[in-house]
């Protein structure tokens, strides 16, 4: 186990990842802390007050936690492109009873101005980046509060970078990871190196303590992350079926469909590279979904929203990785510790 983690108390290796937009609860982050691993609270996707409320009621249960926020980069969509795909997906709103017609262009910031005064007035134990790499000023008044600072990077370039800007630990990101890659040049999908190459290739670059994650669903994949040079892993597709998990039931009768035709990389939902169960979104509109994050989010929000509400797995974002169909209906801190049993 790395020094900074074990300073906060964490025994458990296996770390909980946080999963914004609704599978990642306080309940899950509330678990791994009582299995003495470390779960985030996802910031992705809250204003101050549920960012506030969540916080509040994990550090009520007194364990160690941390927060995980997107951090804000320059990824601007075309506006031609984003009117052309308003009308090449219409047909996918329609069915559930929306007109995209009506939506503008929406370009944000998530609030992040707000969540980084939060977390300095309030300081939590642990904070991890993703998309981008915060201002070092950022990352030196975090640390100032006392907080550790983790920066997701899915290249050694990207872990350079950020341990120039001062963070204490890297989470090296492989492409087999479910959900958002947490590139900082989302324009381009990271190449598919498995993980423990690219940890070896990370550990060469910099010499911070290194976290795993990405595709790893099995005790002999977590042992082989860490003989790779990882103090520890983070998985957050092996938790999509946990007990205390907010994932929907349509997200959680897809992870065990037997039709399954697998995972694939697309921008189709959020205009960011993000792994996913493949459905009929996914095939459909992947090679033609512009660039543009958070843009193409907020276009397909309500439709997703929608579709989940009406169990509708085929306009839904599925996010998985490769190692979903190890996924099972059990408690949290079982699978965080059986994950970590050949360590």
């Amino acid at each position: 186990m790395n020094a900074p983690l074990a300073d906060l108390g964490v025994s458990n290796p296996v770390l909980a990842a946080p999963m914004a937009g609704g599978p990642g609860t306080p309940a899950l982050v509330v678990a791994a802390a009582r299995a003495d691993s470390l779960g985030f609270v996802a910031a992705g996707y809250k204003d101050i007050a549920a960012l506030t409320g969540q916080i509040d009621e994990v550090r009520a249960s007194g364990g160690t936690f941390g927060v995980n926020l997107f951090a804000p980069g320059s990824h601007p969509v075309d506006p031609a492109a984003f009117e052309e795909y308003i009308r090449a997906i219409m047909p996918e709103a329609q069915a559930h009873g929306l007109d995209l017609g009506s939506l503008g262009i929406i370009e944000d910031d998530d609030h992040w101005h707000e969540k980084i005064d939060l977390l300095l007035s309030q300081p939590v134990p642990a904070v991890s980046f993703t998309f981008a790499l915060p201002d070092a000023q950022v990352i030196r008044s975090l640390r100032a509060a006392g907080t550790l600072v983790l920066q997701t990077v899915t290249s050694p370039a990207e872990a350079a970078a950020a341990a120039e800007a001062g963070v204490d630990m890297l989470i090296v990101q492989a492409s087999a990871a479910g959900g958002h890659s947490g590139t900082f040049t989302p324009k381009h999908t990271p190449a598919a190196v498995p993980l423990p190459q690219l940890l070896a290739e990370v550990r060469q670059s910099v010499g911070l303590p290194l976290i795993g994650a990405g595709g790893l669903a099995t005790p002999d994949q977590v042992a082989e992350a860490v003989r790779a040079g990882a103090g520890a892993v983070m998985v957050g597709t092996a938790l999509l079926r946990a007990d205390e998990a907010g994932t929907s039931l349509p997200h959680r009768t897809a992870l065990t469909a037997p039709d399954s035709r697998g995972t694939t990389v697309t921008r189709a939902f959020t205009g960011r590279p993000a792994r996913a169960l493949r459905n009929r979104f996914t095939d459909t509109y992947s090679d033609v979904a512009p660039h543009g994050y958070p843009a193409l989010h907020h276009l397909t929000s309500p439709m997703r929203k929608a579709a989940t509400a009406a169990q509708d797995p085929e306009r839904i974002h599925l996010w998985a990785g490769t190692g979903y169909r190890h996924t099972r209906d059990e408690p949290t801190a079982r699978i965080l510790q059986e994950l970590a049993s050949v360590l």
